[in-house]
């Protein structure tokens, strides 16, 4: 849990403008020098940048306050001073930048993206070099350097995915992650075996789709209870979902109804995504008659049977998802893997936490 890093608090602050100089010429064979104050220069500024290889926003934790440079004082001889260095906090996408206190929300960079300057430096102040006139020409007033600005703010993460895996503990959400990508995350038998999202890269046919495994939701997940709550953020980010439903459990004809109340509670818009059902563990004793009677219970719903450790209905399965993300918008369609190539090779870099890995679907058919 500790290497997985998806919200921060910080504290920045943009420069001070330079304050501006009283000065006069003093050179031999000048009598009348006048005033040759220069100006201060302006303050850094804060600026906030996507960066394609960062997953989360562990650097944030080693480093919660950031000051831009204030800028440097005018001199003599009209010499004006130096700008201040701006300060350049980089970002994965999908991060969400909030007000500290009030929750406001500042920018989303999973729908706008590019440099975002958010804290302008301070102006410098003028030198006495602006206040020379006919009735003044000695003028002694140069202004301060206006002051920069302070905020406390808050970061989150929303991770970026076509298709989030969503279910119980283990319903088989991190087998199927790993049967399907090269990501590897941890399985065991135990309930919250997954305490960190997982993302890894579905190749199949001419479609890279990134699969999210959400870690397990339970009964109560959108009022705090489990681990859900804090992830559940990152399924908005989705652009459809897969109801992983544990055929071998005895609620797997409630499972499908209380996760859809579940994400209902927490945010109205994410029952609207598309969405099918699979039921897992199909290679277990009795399962199939219990996948068709799930079938029965729920008309409407798309539901197909999976095992991951046999293959049943593997490549069925990997075939609907990638249909689901075309119709979602989101799955890359034939003719645009070649324009979209940059994009993939920043999807396959990797990070301790979260796994971007492509892996052929055709090579992973023999266990």
């Amino acid at each position: 849990m500790e290497k997985f890093a998806d919200e921060a608090v910080i504290e920045i602050s943009s420069g001070k403008g330079g304050n501006g100089c009283v000065a006069f010429r003093r050179e031999k064979f000048v009598p009348r020098g006048g005033p040759s104050g220069g100006d201060g220069g302006r303050g850094g500024n804060v600026i906030f940048t996507l960066r394609k290889n960062l997953r989360t926003l562990s650097h944030l934790r080693y480093q919660q306050i950031f000051r831009a440079e204030n800028g440097r004082d005018g001199e003599g001889r009209g010499r004006y001073g130096r700008n201040g260095a701006d300060t350049v906090i980089p970002l994965p996408p999908g991060s969400v930048i909030k007000d500290a206190e009030t929750g406001e929300l500042i920018r989303d960079f999973g729908k706008d993206q590019g440099d975002f300057v958010y804290l302008k430096g301070g102006n410098g102040g003028w030198g006495n070099i602006h206040f020379k006139s006919s009735v003044n020409q000695a003028p002694q007033k140069a202004l301060p350097g206006k002051p920069g600005d302070k905020r406390r703010i808050r970061v989150e993460l929303q991770i970026m995915a076509d298709i989030g895996l969503v279910g119980f503990p283990n319903a088989g959400k991190s087998s199927l992650l790993d049967r399907y990508t090269n990501a590897r995350p941890k399985i065991a038998s135990y309930p919250f075996t997954t305490k960190i999202p997982n993302l890894g890269i579905l190749h199949f046919e001419d479609d890279d789709i990134i699969l999210a495994d959400i870690p397990g939701l339970i009964e109560g997940a959108s009022g705090g209870a489990g681990l859900g709550i804090r992830f559940l953020r990152h399924i908005s980010r989705t652009q459809a979902l897969v109801f992983l439903i544990d055929l071998s459990g005895e609620n797997y004809l409630e499972a499908f109804t209380v996760l859809y109340r579940e994400l209902e509670a927490f945010s109205p818009e994410l029952v609207q995504k598309k969405r099918l059902i699979a039921g897992s563990k199909l290679d277990l004793e009795g399962t199939a008659d219990r996948l068709e009677e799930l079938k029965r219970n729920f008309p409407d719903e798309e539901i197909l049977g999976v095992s991951v450790f046999s293959g049943q209905g593997i490549q069925e399965l990997a075939r609907r998802i990638a249909r689901l993300a075309r119709e979602s918008g989101s799955g890359k369609a034939e003719g645009q893997a070649e324009k979209d190539g940059s994009d993939d090779n920043a999807r396959r870099e990797s990070s301790q936490g979260d796994v971007y890995a492509a892996f052929d679907l055709e090579e992973s058919e023999n266990p």
